[in-house]
């Protein structure tokens, strides 16, 4: 039998995040996770990649994982391009405008996750438990049993659902949840491009939705989020690698000259998910298991993380005699919902003010973005949000 404070099901980057925040806090915290653990990242490019904010930087830092990610690979980026394929609007700004090194980092998620495990396994009050899946979770008042297919028993003062947007213990607690189809897929891929990319993140908004070229620590090379309709993207998996670069190189209207894809294509579809209720008892939703968020402003990640910040910083500091009290966890809920739903709210509106090719939205996005590249206050606080401060 093992007993901890926290057991987290799910070892992507947020719920790792949670444990390592807590085990440097003497916290003991037991991860599971079906899947293997994380392979030492080749020089291939992994397809799934993050923005990650200022904030998410700082807490990468405190927690002594971004050296390693350093070392491994991600690219700062300075400037950010934002235009509207279908109006003259466009807004640009970089980090010498915000007296800032630079704006972010782009960084693979399986770069992220072989550094936060590499740091976790020098923990002595963190066990990580890969390839292993539980089979029946109950809880009491103050418990939260977890049975593992192989029979171990576990005894946790607090389950945190890490699991994904697809959440089986969401779904096994009732936890009503608010669903919205984008109708959109995003397609994602590697891309070299005959002009070096000067640390530039782009993204062009078109008629079927936003593509994005991301920096990678190579000059010439991109990652690629291009989001569009199912139709769209189905017609794009489909196109050779020659019809494909073409179709890409239009999109983004030849900004970084020919393009060239390097590696596979991927595609997933795109669904706006808010859990209603984020704590039931002694089980908690984190990240993807609580939100998902369009893609078209690189928040996903930044908001998981931002998630695991807090409830390390409520969990570490509360000084209750009851571990993971009923009022730390409904600050956490409280807190973390608002953040949520203020995020969802503001990318809702921008997929529907520049989806279509309506008249009267053109001009409202061109006029509008005018006036935002015009305007230094605004164009300040757009990027303040951008970063994460």
């Amino acid at each position: 039998m093992k007993q901890a404070q926290v057991c987290i099901v799910g070892g992507g980057c947020v719920g790792l995040t949670l444990a390592l925040g807590l085990a440097k806090a003497d916290i003991s915290v037991v991860v599971l996770d079906g899947a293997p653990t994380q392979a030492l990242p080749t020089d291939e490019y992994g397809l799934r990649v993050s923005t990650l904010s200022i904030a998410s930087q700082t807490l990468l830092e405190q927690l002594n994982v971004w050296p390693e990610i350093i070392a491994q690979r991600a690219c700062a980026y300075t400037h950010m391009d934002v235009r509207d394929a279908d109006s003259f609007g466009k807004i640009a700004f970089n980090n010498e405008q915000l007296e800032l090194e630079h704006l972010g980092y782009i960084v693979e998620n399986d770069i992220i996750r072989f550094a936060l495990i590499k740091e976790l396994e020098q923990q002595s009050s963190a066990t990580l438990m890969f390839d292993t899946q539980y089979q029946q979770i109950h809880q009491s008042e103050s418990d939260v049993f977890i049975t593992l297919k192989s029979g171990e028993p576990i005894i946790a003062k607090l389950l945190v659902a890490a699991d994904g947007a697809n959440s089986a213990i969401r779904k096994q607690f009732n936890m009503a949840l608010s669903f919205k189809d984008y109708d959109h897929h995003a397609l994602v891929a590697t891309v070299k491009t005959e002009e070096q990319h000067a640390n530039t993140a782009r993204q062009v908004f078109l008629p079927t939705g936003p593509l994005a070229f991301l920096p990678l620590s190579d000059e010439h090379t991109h990652s690629i989020v291009w989001s569009t309709s199912p139709n769209h993207c189905d017609e794009l998996l489909a196109m050779d690698d020659t019809a494909f670069n073409k179709a890409v190189m239009a999109a983004i209207d030849g900004q970084c000259g020919l393009c060239e894809v390097q590696s596979k294509r991927a595609a997933f579809p795109l669904k706006m998910r808010y859990a209603q209720q984020w704590v039931s008892g002694k089980v908690v939703l984190i990240g993807d298991a609580a939100h998902t968020i369009h893609p078209l402003a690189g928040l996903g990640m930044n908001l998981g993380l931002k998630d695991a910040a807090y409830l390390i910083e409520l969990l570490t500091s509360d000084s209750s005699k009851e571990f993971a009290s009923t009022r730390t966890l409904r600050d956490y809920e409280r807190t973390r919902k608002l953040d949520a739903q203020k995020h969802i709210a503001m990318m809702q509106g921008l997929k529907e003010l520049f989806e279509g090719a309506n008249p009267v939205k053109k001009l409202i996005r061109g006029v509008g973005l005018s006036l935002v590249d015009n305007l230094g206050a605004i164009k300040h606080l757009f990027a303040k949000e951008a970063i994460g401060k």
